[in-house]
């Protein structure tokens, strides 16, 4: 009987299109990946990907090949396309932990020689001043709620009590801030990361698109080579922009401002579709998957089954979840549609669920903006609103020469809708996480309300989900002047 061999192809010792060709041909070629790949070059490996991956479409050779990318100072605006893809592994520069400078943002490409470049510059500058001035006023609040605890040195202490102070004054940056961004992905995801910067209507975006295609290219030649804009994608968005109304444009500029806090109030989470027979139909798919019966059976069982015997059923397929578990993939078998409104501070945090399918619309400052409740208490509440008045003001004007452009100066504070879908599993995923009490509030106050509109229709399953012990209300209540 062959011994079993577990081992690594090392990236130190081959490259990443090398490994990826040594994976593929053990499909077809009976040798040990070690003999498949000492008979391997560079050229051969380029010259099998040429082959089989551009020309013969096995896109998932490529998937082999893995880089680590590093990006720095590019706008948040810019991360968001970076972040997009869900096969790849993300870190980001804390708006949370770290503070920001007063240079530390980008100037759209397309402002170069436009009248409202300089205008642009001095409404980020005050937005970067006022945020660097709102940190000592409430940071001394926190300091006076949180003492020193016995023998915590000054770095400890800072480090306990920075978040408290930095999540509220966070929500000053505009999205033109910086930021750095780790990413992992094979080179597949890569591709396709080129490919969507490359077509975006930001020049920022294609600008690293181009950049990330050429650091690519030094470790994977062949598989990134081709990566080019989409005309798809390009014509689509385009025509898709175009056909904004300009009646519609002009009735979003004269929302008033009771109208939009109106809205926020009392619309902000709809829960606006999901599967009527969603928890009958997990509970069929773990009998399925456990039984030899066709899933027609497992559901007119389940149907069948009086209320008290589905929540018997229910409790053995979650009853010992506990908070580091992630549930058995049948619970996939239920969705929900969400149309939610959350600022965009907390948007930053949702957007890293990729398992879900997110429809962000545009950056605005049209749909209001919140006010955190510590900023309030510090005495700073009137100097935060004229920050973002300011930015509501240049917002419009950009908006006359490009509504992409300007996202670039709107603030974390400000409301944005969110089309999301996805299954119960990553219900479970979601909430929990976000609604730790470590979580920020804003994404604590979504997560609450979300598992709130879920446990209404689906209290069966949903009941088994482990949540911080507060309502979203008392998240408002405890944490925000104005959500």
């Amino acid at each position: 009987m062959p011994e079993r061999e577990i081992y690594l192809l090392s990236p130190r010792a081959l490259s990443p299109e090398t490994i990826a060709v040594a994976f593929a041909k053990t499909s077809r070629a009976p040798e040990s990946f070690r003999e498949i790949a000492a008979e391997l070059s560079d050229e051969k490996s380029a010259q099998f990907h040429e082959k089989w991956v551009v020309g013969y479409g096995h896109a998932s050779v490529a998937e082999h090949a893995v880089l680590h990318l590093a990006f720095e100072n590019v706008s948040r605006i810019a991360v968001e396309t970076i972040e997009s893809s869900r096969l790849a592994s993300y870190t980001e520069k804390s708006t949370r932990y770290q503070k920001w400078g007063q240079d530390d943002f980008t100037i759209p490409p397309e402002l170069d020689g436009h009248p409202l470049r300089d205008e642009f510059i001095q409404t980020v500058k005050f937005l970067f001043s006022t945020y660097a001035e709102s940190l000592d006023p409430v940071k001394n609040l926190i300091l006076n709620r949180s003492p020193r605890r016995e023998k915590e040195g000054d770095e400890a202490y800072d480090r306990r009590i920075r978040s408290q102070y930095v999540d509220s004054c966070r929500f000053i940056l505009p999205a033109a801030a910086n930021a750095n961004v780790g990413m992992t992905a094979n080179a597949r995801v890569i591709e396709m990361v080129i490919r969507k910067m490359l077509s975006h209507p930001l020049a920022e975006a294609r600008q690293i698109g181009e950049t990330v295609k050429e650091v690519a290219k030094a470790e994977t030649p062949t598989l990134v080579k081709y990566a080019d804009a989409v005309p798809y994608f390009v014509e689509t968005t385009q025509e898709l922009n175009h056909r904004e109304h300009e009646d519609h444009r002009d009735k979003q500029k004269r929302i008033s401002v009771d109208s939009v806090s109106s809205v926020v109030k009392e619309d902000w989470c709809k829960l606006i579709d999901y599967d009527k027979d969603g928890e009958k139909k997990v509970l069929a798919a773990a009998l399925y998957r456990f039984n030899e019966m066709p899933f027609a059976d497992a559901l007119a069982h389940v149907k069948s089954l009086k209320k008290k015997e589905r929540a018997e059923l229910s409790e053995t397929l979650l009853k010992r979840l506990t908070r580091y578990d992630v549930p058995l993939r049948e619970l996939e078998y239920s969705t929900y549609t969400f149309d939610l409104m959350m600022d965009q501070g907390a948007y930053a945090e949702f957007k890293r669920h990729r398992m879900m399918t997110q429809t962000p619309q545009r950056l605005s400052t049209r749909l209001g903006y919140t006010i955190p409740l510590l900023v309030t208490e510090s005495g700073f509440g009137s100097k935060y609103e004229a920050a973002m008045e300011s930015a509501a003001r240049m917002y419009e004007k950009l908006y006359e020469f490009d509504p992409n452009v300007a996202q670039y100066i709107v603030p974390n504070g400000f409301n944005r809708r969110v089309l999301a879908q996805f299954n119960l599993r990553e219900a479970f995923a979601f909430c929990q996480l976000r609604s730790a009490s470590n979580a920020h509030f804003s994404i604590r106050r979504v997560a609450q309300r979300i598992y709130e509109e879920m446990v209404r229709v689906h209290p069966l399953l949903t009941k088994y989900m482990k949540l911080h012990d507060e309502t979203w209300q008392g998240v408002e209540e405890n944490h925000f002047t104005k959500a």
